[in-house]
Parts: structure tokens; sequence; C-alpha cells
């Protein structure tokens, strides 16, 4: 009899297979501050997307912490409507953001959603939504590996930033982490949005595609900044990802990862990109708060022990790949605010630690109407003259030693009476440069310009002016070789990306015309 039971409910359950979703449930059990504890979820995976049932609707949510019995997750929605004993399900997919060529010139969500008001970018297919030939479009996890070392290149491109104090002493690589760091108020982000602009005059190379992040500023400023690139024409190459002030923690925990995942896909495909992460240290709050609410241990400065890591595997994928893997990089330039000039602080310190160099920018230079306000001896670039190319050397040899050597003494002497001859010789000189390499924001100065500009203050071409008439010299001198040396001068140059024997006479030809007339 038992036989015969036994074979019935052999026979019951064959071709029977459990379905892994009905092990994909759970439910929650706490829900507040756009953080839900949740019970069952056995198979859940470290950033799995997951579905809350509401009332209202279903809500998204991202699995963080994964506990014996619990686990954590970070709504992606709006939190109100969850509530405890909401069904949850589990997708089985890690969180990714939809991307493709249609991307370009959008502004976007940290998850891919439009914010400009232009209609959706991809249709429900997969593609884009108008279709033609940039309707392809995939999926890229918003948490990638980075490139392995023998899948890299060494950084030997430039990426011109339009900035003549930038470009000729801390010079920025294609594939390269250049940190952008300062107190607030004193021009990191109008480097950063002359860096997107110049790349339209950089007309000698491929235009990168740039990325635009903003986490946690204020909407009318990032309404500005996109106006601004319109105004511009740098939208055309550019793509927006916002995560504003307004936005929950989760919005700014994710953005950098989103924009560096819309940055690798045109980086995999051979081309180059160029993202700005404005600012990290806003991106370190969220991520310690969403931590803090997770009821993860704090440590200094009540930021989690993972906060280095979160900077370092998120600016690890810049890099610039071999030609196996297609030829593109990815640049990265973090921005991170300082408190009163402090680069010694716990966040600075990580960021500079990761990244490649660092453009450090003082408050009294600025106040001082030194714009940009570069301090030339805390900044630098680890890649260095192997990201100039040959023309630039030739033009700035000595320059950067000439600026520090006067800020030494600029300091020195305001305390002294009587200063000798050759030490005011030297102040004087770098008086001059210091006014030689002013420049206004949105203005950025192309490669070529730039090496004459270099080239001619460097031989002593202004140095007959007094000093307040030096910037006026400039542009008279700039907007002169523009005008009637466009040919035989700066396209020469741009194309051979060198200053040949033959060019370098004419310059010097054009720099006695100028003293002459000048002088006269």
């Amino acid at each position: 009899m038992s036989y015969e039971i036994i074979e019935k409910l052999k026979k019951e359950i064959e071709g029977f297979k459990e379905k892994s979703e009905w092990e994909s449930v759970g439910r929650v059990t706490e829900a507040g501050d756009g953080i839900v504890k949740l019970v069952g979820l056995k198979n859940a995976l470290s950033q799995e997307l997951l579905t809350i049932e509401t009332d209202e609707g279903p809500r998204r949510a991202i699995a963080l912490n994964l506990e014996e019995e619990t686990v954590g997750a970070l709504l992606l929605d709006e939190a109100e409507a969850v509530k405890t004993g909401d069904t949850v399900k589990g997708t089985g997919e890690v969180l990714s953001i939809e991307v493709g060529p249609a991307l370009v010139g959008r502004v976007i969500d940290p998850l891919g959603a439009p914010l400009d008001g232009k209609g959706p970018i991809f249709s429900a297919k997969g593609g884009s939504a108008s279709g033609g030939k940039e309707s392809e479009s995939v999926r890229y996890l918003l948490e990638n590996k980075a490139p392995g070392v023998l899948e890299r290149e060494p950084v030997d491109t430039p990426l011109h930033t339009g900035i003549t104090a930038i470009d000729s002493m801390i010079p920025i690589g294609r594939g390269q982490r250049e940190l952008i760091i300062g107190d607030r108020q004193t021009g990191k982000t109008a480097i950063a949005l002359d860096a997107i602009l110049n790349q339209k005059k950089d007309g000698s190379r491929k235009t990168p595609i740039c990325i635009y992040v903003a986490i946690g500023q204020k909407e009318a400023k990032i309404a500005r900044i996109v106006s601004l690139l319109e105004e511009k024409g740098a939208m055309k190459y550019t793509v927006v990802v916002s995560a504003s002030g307004s936005s929950p923690a989760s919005a700014w925990y994710l953005a950098p990862f989103a924009g560096c995942a819309v940055g690798e896909y045109f980086r995999d495909r051979g081309q180059d990109a160029l993202v700005v992460y404005d600012d990290l240290s806003k991106h370190a709050w969220g991520y310690r708060q969403v931590s803090l609410l997770l009821r993860r241990p704090p440590g200094r400065e009540a930021y989690p022990g993972d906060i280095f890591y979160l900077h370092s595997r998120l600016l690890e994928r810049a890099a610039r790949l071999s030609k196996e893997k297609g030829g593109g990089s990815l640049t990265a330039l973090p921005i991170i605010e300082t408190q009163l000039g402090d680069i010694s602080a716990y966040i600075p310190t990580n960021v500079i630690s990761i990244t490649d160099g660092q453009i450090f920018l003082e408050s009294p230079l600025f106040h001082q109407g030194i714009r940009p306000a570069v301090n030339v001896g805390l900044s630098v670039s680890r890649v260095g003259s192997a990201a100039q190319t040959k023309a630039m050397k030739k033009a700035v040899s000595g320059l950067k030693l000439t600026l520090s050597q006067f800020r030494e003494l600029q300091a020195f002497v305001q305390f002294a009476s009587d200063v000798d001859e050759a030490t005011r010789a030297k102040i004087r000189r770098g008086q001059i440069i210091t006014e030689a390499l002013k420049q206004d924001d949105q203005q950025p100065i192309s490669f070529e310009k730039q090496v004459v500009l270099l080239y001619a203050a460097l031989k002593n071409t202004f140095d007959a002016l007094p000093v307040e008439k030096v910037r006026a010299a400039k542009d008279s001198f700039l907007d002169m070789v523009e005008k009637l040396h466009e040919e035989d001068i700066l396209k020469p140059i741009r194309e051979s990306n060198d200053i040949k024997p033959e060019i370098e006479e004419r310059i010097k030809k054009v720099m006695e015309n100028f003293k002459e007339s000048a002088q006269a």
C-alpha cells in the first residue's frame, strides 16, 4: 500500500521544476528615509534591482546590504508609498543603464530617464526613439570592472583644456584622471566646462564625447550649465547626468557610476570620452548618508570604511585601452571641494592618492584676480610632458620653475624693504608671465595659439611693457597672429604638433614687429 502511494507521489511531482522566482520573493519589515529592510530574497545579488509592490504601483529598489537574515535596500523611487508588509520581488538583474549614441545632447537622471523635456531617448524595443543610424542601444552595468593592466596603453595623447596655464604646466592626457581641487567659488567648475567647450575647437583631433555629471548642484546652476553648453554648440557632443540638490541620496550615490557607464560605452567602441564628476565631495556625503541609514559602522568623520574603495573603483575605470581593445579612452576630471584650503583632509587625500595628479585652486590667488587661480607648487600631473606635443614642450621650457620662484620670492620680499636688482628682475618676470597666463571663463584658447603665446612670453616679448598693460598686449598679439598668420604659423603647428625651424623664424619676426609697434 505504502509502495503505491510513493509511486503516485513520484508521478505527481515528475517533471516539476522549482521556479527560481518563487525563491526570489520577500517582504518589507522596515521602511523609512529611503531605506527598506527585507526578509526573504535568499538568492539576492549585490546591487540587484528589486521591485516592491505597493498600493500605488511598483517601486524600484537596489539591494546593498546582504545579511544572514535580512537584505538592506536603497529605494530608487518615491519612498512614501512603501510600507511594512509590502511584497518584494527580485529581478535577477544587476542595476544597469541603457546607453547609445542617442544619449548625446540629452540631460538624463542616474537611471537614464530624460530630464530635458525632449521626449523618450530610446524606444521600448531598444534603440533610439527617433530611429535612424543612431538606433543602437545596449545596457551597461553601473558598476563595471576596471580594465586590467594588460588592456591599457600608456597615456601619451593630449586632451587640451584650452586653458594656457593648465595645458602648459599641468597637462592632461587622454585616459588620465586629473583631480580639480579647491575651496568653494574658486573656479573649479569653470575649468571643467572650459575643457568641454575646448573640445569643439581642438580641431586637429577627434572630438571626445563629454559627460558632465552634476552631483548635489542647485537645479538653477545645472540649467545654466546646460544652456551655456547649448549656446556654445557643445551639447552636440555632450551628455549631462543630473542628480540635483533636491534629489535623494540614492541619486547622488548613483550619478557618477551612471556617467562613467555612458563614457565606457563610447570608450569601448574606440572613441575618446571625457567625464567630469562635479563633485565627489557631495558624492561622499550621499554615500555616507546611505551607509549610516543602512547601519553600516561609521569610521573617520562618520564615513564608512569603504569610502576609499567607493571612489577608487569609480576612478580606476578611466583608462586608455590598447589597440587590441579598440584604442578608445576615458578621461576623468573629478572635482573635490576643500574647507579653508585644507588639502590634507580625509576625502581630498583619498582622491589625491587615486588620481594621476591634481590642479589645486587657491582662494587668495582667486581674490587677487589671478584666473585660473592655479597654485603651481601644489599642482602636478603625474603623466607630465608625456601628454604634451613637441611644440608645447619647446614653448614652455622653464615656465613652471620661473613661476614657482616668483611665488616664493613674492612671499619673501613683502617683509623686506631693500631688494637687490636680480631679485627685482625675477619678480617682474614672474608678474609679466602671470599676466600673460590670465584667462577669462568660457574663452578657451586653441593649442597652436597657446604655443605661440607662451613662446613669445618666455622670449621677453612683453618685458618692455608696464605689468598692467601686458594682458591687453597679449590679447592684441594673439588677435594679430590669428588674423595675419593663420596659414603660415598656426596651421603648420596644428598639423605637425611641432615648431619646425622655419616656423620658429616666422614667430621671431612676428615678435620683433610686435615689440616695435608696442614701443611706438
